[in-house]
């Protein structure tokens, strides 16, 4: 079965269903369909990522472009890049999944996600019958200007102890040479990939590791990226994690304070808690609601015109100067907040939001199941009155993989697993 565009790309078990020779033809079409011209082409450090690069150099050389390879680089590196010499991009990752999947991400000229109708006109481009042949690209290192670029438009980090977990993955020398730069003092775990141990109990979707690292350590708190560097969790001093609402809660207050929020308004995902509604009401600050993906909370802060947005897994964009998520960014802003308000990271956190416990359930399934939420409508109505209306429910498929997620919000943890718990029995009964 051809792979499809899911929430953030393609992405399929390496060299197998993610094969070279789809991935080739998938940036020949994409070059097709996007145009000629340079291509910047960058990967993560999975094992794979040599060999789908050179598919990828293959299928962009078919289609007449240009290919120029700029190595492991972060995500958001790759896209930020892609806006400096405003030319479309490929980047070679599967984020924060295990090291034998991979993935292919592309940018429009400018570091732009794509649209709907754009991914929909790649896949009905692709043409897996004619074979890519290899062929050369232009090497260049780029790493310095991204450096550069985030340590220009930062204040001195001081004082400031932190650790930086960098996920085995392209942050690894990122990362450490910025937060270096600007004087803070830093220790770096998970910075010695191997091509197997990205994402590998580490990162940002393992922060265990981490919060005993700045226990240890005395710091005064931590960032967690993940393989491709798009998104960061952090951990306080106490080794206490603080998620994507809290983060994104305390970007709103920062860009406020500086009269740098836009419309007084923050833009977030269906999946961020009520703690963080109630929290921004609070505030005074109002709040757009998106669909899952990061690509559809730029969409809502290009159309309003808003600074800042993301998810609650720490998919964080600053649209002042960023077209995605970046991980390495979002953990600067929040360093210096924290630096430049000489309080704890755990004080703040604890201050901006009080979460409702929270519940997810994923139920694997035979296949995806792209219209769940219609076909459980009864069942997700009978959860809700089961809250009192005092919580919520939410279903949904996954976008990338065969995976129904069930998510529940209750004023007590007990009763958010118990209606989650008997939903999710329901979807496996249903679709498994």
């Amino acid at each position: 079965m051809t792979l499809r565009f899911g929430t953030d790309g393609v992405r399929g078990v390496a060299l197998s269903e993610l094969t070279p020779e789809y991935v080739a033809a998938l940036a020949r079409a994409a070059a097709t369909v996007l145009g000629g011209g340079t291509w910047l082409v960058g990967r993560d450090t999975r094992e794979s990522g040599p060999a789908l690069e050179a598919a990828v150099v293959a299928g962009l050389h078919a289609a007449g472009a240009r290919p120029l390879v700029v190595g492991v680089l972060p995500t958001p590196a790759v896209a930020w890049l892609a806006g400096e010499f405003e030319v479309p991009a490929v980047m070679i990752t599967a984020s924060h999944n295990p090291w034998h999947d991979n993935g292919v991400k592309v940018f429009a000229a400018g570091g732009s996600k794509l649209t709907d109708d754009v991914e929909r006109r790649i896949e009905d481009a692709l043409d897996l019958s004619t074979p890519c042949a290899p062929a050369q690209a232009e090497l260049a290192d780029e790493r310095d200007r991204y450096v550069l670029h985030l340590v220009d438009s930062h204040g001195s980090l001081a004082g400031l102890r932190l650790v930086l977990d960098c996920a085995n993955g392209a942050m690894s020398e990122v990362a450490p040479a910025v937060f270096a730069a600007l004087g803070a003092d830093v220790s770096v775990i998970h910075a010695t990939p191997d091509g197997r141990n990205i994402n590998d109990h580490c990162g940002a979707t393992h922060t265990e590791s981490l919060a005993r690292e700045v226990v240890a350590r005395r710091a005064q708190m931590g960032l967690a990226f993940d393989g491709d560097g798009d998104r960061v969790i952090a951990v306080d001093h106490l080794g206490r994690v603080v998620d994507g609402d809290r983060l994104i809660a305390l970007a709103a207050l920062q860009l406020r304070e500086a009269g740098r929020l836009r419309g007084d308004t923050v833009v977030v995902t269906v999946m961020s808690n009520i703690g963080f509604h109630r929290a921004m009401e609070r505030e005074g600050i109002a709040v757009v609601t998106t669909a899952v993906g990061d690509r559809y909370v730029l969409e809502a802060l290009d159309a309003g015109g808003f600074s800042v947005g993301g998810e609650q897994s720490g998919h964080i964009i600053y649209r002042d100067v960023a077209t995605t998520g970046d991980g390495l960014l979002a953990g600067l802003q929040l360093a210096e907040f924290v630096h430049g308000h000489h309080r704890a990271l755990a004080e703040l956190a604890a201050e901006v939001m009080v979460s409702y416990p929270q519940v997810l359930v994923n139920v694997k399934v035979a296949q995806r199941h792209p219209q769940a939420v219609e076909e459980l409508a009864a069942e997700i109505a009978d959860a809700e009155a089961a809250l009192g209306g005092d919580g919520r429910v939410l279903v949904r498929a996954s976008g990338t993989e065969p995976l129904i997620r069930v998510m529940v919000e209750a004023a007590t943890d007990d009763v958010a697993r118990d209606v989650a718990n008997r939903l999710a029995e329901v979807v496996e009964r249903r679709f498994a």
